[in-house]
């Protein structure tokens, strides 16, 4: 095989790591890039680097996508909602933006071999390499899905077994489960999660479990601009930085745990455990107060962008013009979403008590269920004229 310099997204997890191991064996000159999406701390990002020394890397390169992922997918993200199944709030679309970065550094090197970690068996591989084949033309290297044609059994064994037989240990965690982490969240997968059971105590990541609960009450007030969180009890910050203090101050309080099994685009069933505090937060926060600025149309009409959205992001199509019309939509949508929202919890449960804005939608002479601007007739009226087929489709059939 002719010596090629490859840039490889690296994370520093099992399956990079074998990734990086084999291609420095067969000869080429391999650029890791750990993209820093957040969720890792000074420490790992360390870590990360000697691990890419450790095994090989030509040269290791270190990018921050942080603000990056906050401006391409959350601000969409707290727009529209969008969960897949009403779950899973598509953690994994960091991989886009990882995918981005790696392919400008592609160019600037003068290389089209870009590889990757993937598997032949999850939605990754798809939007990998969709990814690469909408914004160019490059050679994808694949070790992880290629091995899939070679070993029987569990591939995560046999990567284990190849780099220990070479000196490289990986870590008691990294050994049971499948872990990505970034600032949006963490997935965690593999073991018990994928034999459908109970997961292990020590599948968590981010969140406390209850014992450990603060026994105080946490409040916390957001304020949004235009549908941006921009403020954190007062405080005006960054967007990454908000949303990392969302997830450390609220995984205390066990919040943002889930269990998602979803229908992998190949047609297998996938499952993880997944942690997103922030983005609880936000989703809870953004809709409290979208749903008293916004007309009903406009509520009402989220629904569906929310889904296109999700199942568009979900399979791959992140750079897909759909998408970019979709998103038109919900920044129009956001014109007026403007105001502070407070949130609270004592544990496991988060709720929004408080809405403050100027343009809630309100008729000072009409509260629900205590006073209206109307009369009791035109209240009859209208229940008559909305209700007309309904009641006339029943007095026809029941004729007949």
């Amino acid at each position: 095989m002719n010596k090629k310099t490859i840039v490889l997204a690296f994370s520093g997890g099992l399956d990079t790591s074998y990734c990086l191991y084999h291609l420095t064996q067969q000869g080429h000159d391999v650029h890791t890039v750990f993209v820093n999406a957040g969720g890792v701390d000074a420490d790992e990002v360390k870590r990360i680097e000697e691990q890419a020394e450790r095994l090989g890397a030509h040269q290791h390169h270190c990018l921050d996508a942080q603000q990056n992922i906050w401006d391409e997918f959350v601000k969409p993200l707290i727009w529209s909602k969008a969960k897949m199944r009403d779950e899973y709030p598509l953690l994994c679309s960091d991989r886009y933006v990882i995918v981005k970065l790696c392919l400008q550094l592609c160019d600037q090197l003068g290389t089209s071999y870009f590889s990757h970690g993937c598997t032949a068996m999850g939605n990754d591989q798809f939007r990998f390499d969709q990814t690469v084949h909408s914004l160019g033309k490059y050679d994808i290297i694949a070790p992880i899905r290629d091995l899939q044609a070679q070993v029987k059994g569990h591939i995560r064994d046999h990567e284990l077994q190849v780099l220990k037989a070479a000196g490289f240990e990986m870590s008691g965690q990294h050994k049971k489960y499948s872990i990505n982490e970034n600032m949006l969240g963490v997935t965690i997968s593999g073991s018990e999660i994928d034999a459908f059971q109970a997961p292990g105590e020590d599948s968590l990541h981010w969140v406390k479990p209850k014992v450990a609960w603060p026994d105080k009450i946490l409040d916390l007030e957001i304020g949004f601009n235009q549908g941006v969180a921009t403020h954190l009890n007062g405080e005006a910050m960054a967007g990454p930085t908000l949303l990392k203090q969302l997830n450390q101050q609220l995984a205390q309080y066990g919040i943002g745990r889930h269990i998602y099994t979803g229908d992998v685009s190949i047609g297998l069933k996938g499952r993880i455990v997944f942690e997103c505090p922030g983005i609880d937060a936000l989703m809870q926060a953004h809709k409290a107060l979208e749903d008293l600025v916004n007309s009903k149309l406009q509520n009402e009409f989220r629904g569906d962008v929310s889904k296109r959205w999700a199942d568009l992001v979900y399979q791959g199509f992140f750079y897909e013009p759909h998408k970019q019309d979709l998103e038109a939509y919900l920044s129009s949508s956001q014109s007026h979403v403007t105001g502070k929202v407070s949130l609270s919890t004592e544990g496991g449960c988060l709720l929004a008590t408080s809405v403050d804005s100027d343009f809630i939608i309100q008729d000072p002479q009409s509260v629900y269920a205590q006073s209206a601007a109307w009369s009791p007739q035109e209240a009859l009226g209208f229940i008559k004229l909305t209700g007309q087929s309904a009641t006339l489709v029943n007095q026809v059939r029941r004729q007949s």
